[in-house]
């Protein structure tokens, strides 16, 4: 069995660019469809430009290779009501191990039964926060395949963010192979074309043990998986919307620029209060002077801050959305501009 790897290069307008305006986020169903979007480019406009990619995991950086044979040979999909599949955990098999010592380097990690970890209560990241996550999807095509879209810009961000929070970082071909790993041991967990994908949660870890200040000795890469449908329940039915002035996810100068577990915990207020008033979502306004909403919180898309031109948002203050960097690809190729109507 082998992963496909969707990538692109740069896309060009065409001939007549396509005019409109992009004014809310990409869907959370419709993403699920975004890579046969991109075939369809590949296909019918940019033929040399949208490349899709099949390769095999290294065999040097191959763990239980006969574990993961076992399941990549099985057309077996997991017992479950697809039809009605949520967005919640749901408990698969295996995951992803890897650890790193003082020397910076990873060891060769392993997939193993998915369970508990061991953590020392002064480990790092239970008492600083030192610890980074990454969030992709993996889809089953028509053909029984399965696509995974762009991990290696997830690997990319996740390498700055260790920079950022003074942690070593897998690479990027050490985090797309575990990756892989991941999803083809847990194969029978991914849905059925259109019935939702494979979330893969990939985290970062200060698992050695500190006392004071200081980044931890010892540092864990975990993957794990679950199957997943609509981020809202709701589908494409609209949703209501609150502005959240009071409670700031990052501040300038802050680790608003990365995807640090900590960014998450200080909005947990604000979203409880937006669900006490039966509103699903809400915004994050910038602590800044200017009053520019930088993102859209749930949907993970940003969006333009300077007058009518399609400028992606990258900022010291919030992370890249590879949501936003893939929607900013295709703006630019077609023409298209962006802008938050005041």
């Amino acid at each position: 069995m082998e992963l496909g790897i969707a990538s692109h290069g740069a896309i060009h307008p065409a001939t007549q660019p396509l005019a409109g305006w992009l004014r809310r986020p990409l869907p959370t169903s419709l993403q699920e469809s975004c890579h046969v979007f991109l075939l369809q480019i590949k296909n019918h406009i940019y033929s040399t430009q949208t490349q899709f990619l099949s390769y095999k995991a290294p065999t040097m950086t191959t763990c239980h290779a006969s574990l993961a044979t076992n399941y990549m040979e099985t057309s077996e999909v997991a017992d479950l009501d697809w039809e009605n599949l949520g967005f919640g955990l749901v408990q698969t098999d295996f995951m992803y191990v890897s650890k790193c010592g003082p020397d910076g380097i990873f060891s060769k990690g392993e997939v193993q039964p998915f369970g508990p970890i061991a953590l020392s209560p002064s480990a790092g990241v239970l008492n600083y926060g030192q610890g980074l996550f990454e969030g992709l999807k993996a889809y089953r095509k028509t053909d029984g395949s399965i696509l995974l879209f762009r991990p290696e810009e997830n690997a990319t961000r996740m390498i700055s963010g260790a920079e950022r929070m003074c942690m070593p970082a897998p690479t990027v071909e050490q985090f797309v192979d575990a990756v892989k790993q991941t999803v083809l041991a847990n194969k029978k967990w991914v849905p059925p074309t259109g019935k939702g994908s494979l979330y893969i949660r990939p985290l970062l870890l200060g698992s050695g043990a500190v006392l004071g200040l200081a980044p931890a000795p010892e540092y864990t890469f975990i993957v794990f998986v679950s199957p997943v449908g609509n981020y809202f329940k709701e589908g494409l039915s609209p949703i209501n919307l609150i502005v959240e002035d009071q409670y700031h996810r990052a501040s300038p100068g802050g680790t608003g620029g990365v995807k640090t577990i900590g960014n998450y915990a200080s909005v947990l207020k604000a979203q409880k209060i937006a669900k006490e008033k039966d509103i699903l979502t809400f915004f994050i306004w910038m602590l800044s002077t200017t009053n520019t909403l930088k993102k859209y919180l749930r949907a993970i898309f940003l969006l333009v801050e300077y007058g009518n031109q399609g400028v992606g948002v990258v900022s010291q203050q919030l992370y890249k959305s590879l949501t936003g960097l893939q929607m900013g690809h295709l703006e630019d190729g077609f023409s298209w501009t962006v802008r938050l109507s005041q």
